[in-house]
């Protein structure tokens, strides 16, 4: 098993390999390919975190990280206040990853994980301190994550006192929401996730050049569409 850095050679390659991950798992077909492949012009692509695996020779898995950033709430003033309901205007960088793709025969084996604890490794090293993302805690709390709730931090799209079962944080240097004046915030996902929504039609002619699968409807899925 190896992991390197992505390279442009590779490109096409891990898109068909997230394609396959990802077909029918969270909707009919997928779009994480074309957000892959849109993702590498976008000012928030962080290459040095842009990793595959290989094993054999053959590109098994990938991940990549994004720049996000969090809404802070101000600090409550005095012993036993609340928290204020309006927040503060400025945001704070934070930081995401994802999509994080294996082969399916690869699935289950434990390169996932391998995969991700060492390039969570390597964006600690790169002084990146908190991580936002959307998956599954029985996967993910594995390699360190939790509830976002726990840490006071909330997703954009539910209530504030929500306890978002798929919404996951982890502090990579303990302590830096602390440092960083961070009781309690919200977090938005980086716009650029949502470029097959936005753009349909050029995501169509995109997935044209692809070889054809079946779109299932399936259990468990997130959306029909």
């Amino acid at each position: 098993m190896n992991i390197r850095l992505e390279t442009p050679e590779d490109y096409r390659d891990v898109e068909n390999l997230t394609r396959e991950a990802f077909w029918n798992v969270y909707r009919p077909g997928c779009t994480e390919h074309y957000v892959l492949n849109q993702y590498r012009n976008n000012p928030d692509f962080i290459p040095e975190l842009d990793f595959v695996m290989e094993e054999d020779n053959n590109i098994i898995g990938h991940v990549m990280f994004s720049k996000a950033s969090l809404t802070p709430y101000p600090s409550p003033k005095g012993k036993g206040s609340d928290y204020p309901s309006q927040q503060v205007e400025e945001s704070i960088p934070s930081w995401t990853f994802g999509p994080i793709s294996i082969h399916p025969d690869y699935k289950r084996k434990g390169y996932g994980l391998k995969l991700l604890q060492f390039a969570l490794e390597k964006a600690r090293e790169m002084g990146i301190g908190f991580i936002c993302m959307e998956g599954n805690i029985d996967f993910y709390r594995h390699a360190g994550f939790d509830l976002a709730s726990k840490l006071n931090i909330h997703y954009h799209d539910f209530p504030r006192d929500a306890e978002v079962p798929f919404f996951l944080a982890q502090e990579l240097i303990p302590g830096w929401l602390k440092e960083n004046g961070i009781q309690e915030a919200t977090y938005c996902p980086p716009k650029g996730y949502f470029v097959a929504d936005e753009n349909p039609e050029a995501f169509e002619a995109y997935e044209a050049t692809f070889p054809k699968k079946v779109k299932l409807h399936l259990p468990g899925q997130l959306t029909e569409q």
